[in-house]
């Protein structure tokens, strides 16, 4: 895939030299509390969850999480794309970006790029996304995307039901 350029974003591939930026955001107390403790806590781990979860992705499906790095300067600011979850009905949009990158709108210019990726390039007809019901920051970056709450939904392994965005 060629990157996905925005006014101030560059989405790319995930590379296994990405770890830093994997591990801060999976470690990230948000992204614990809001989406999951993937336990990925070493580099070793970091390219594991690389190699088996985006780029295994991207072999698979053509698309999944991207890096997000802003473009003046190429620092890391998180992750952003769409995934293919064998036992959802539909892909769906998933970005999580590290504490010093929130609050600039950045997770709403990424997630805006990745749809159109996903309309435009991968003629998907419909992408949805899934958080936390009390995740009010995601609420919004999906709702200025023209998502809307569809109702809650039993997620595979999370416990409680999930806030389905369409």
């Amino acid at each position: 895939m060629q990157p996905i350029r925005t006014s101030r974003l560059i989405l790319r591939e995930f590379t296994l030299d990405d770890t830093a930026v994997v591990l801060g955001v999976l470690n990230d107390p948000d992204f614990i509390r809001f989406v999951t403790d993937r336990g990925v806590r070493s580099v070793a781990q970091a390219r594991a969850y690389l190699s088996e979860g985006p780029l295994a992705s991207y072999a698979r499906h053509g698309h999944g999480l991207w890096c997000v790095e802003r473009l003046e300067d190429g620092l890391a600011l998180g992750m952003c794309g769409l995934i293919r979850r064998d036992n959802m009905p539909h892909v769906d949009l998933g970005y999580a970006l590290l504490q010093h990158a929130r609050g600039q709108g950045y997770a709403r210019e990424a997630a805006q790029a990745c749809l159109a990726h996903g309309r435009d390039v991968l003629q998907l007809d419909r992408v949805v996304a899934y958080i936390d019901p009390a995740n009010s920051a995601s609420a919004r970056v999906l709702e200025s995307l023209g998502m809307r709450f569809g109702g809650m939904v039993a997620f595979p392994g999370v416990a409680g039901d999930t806030a389905l965005y369409e």
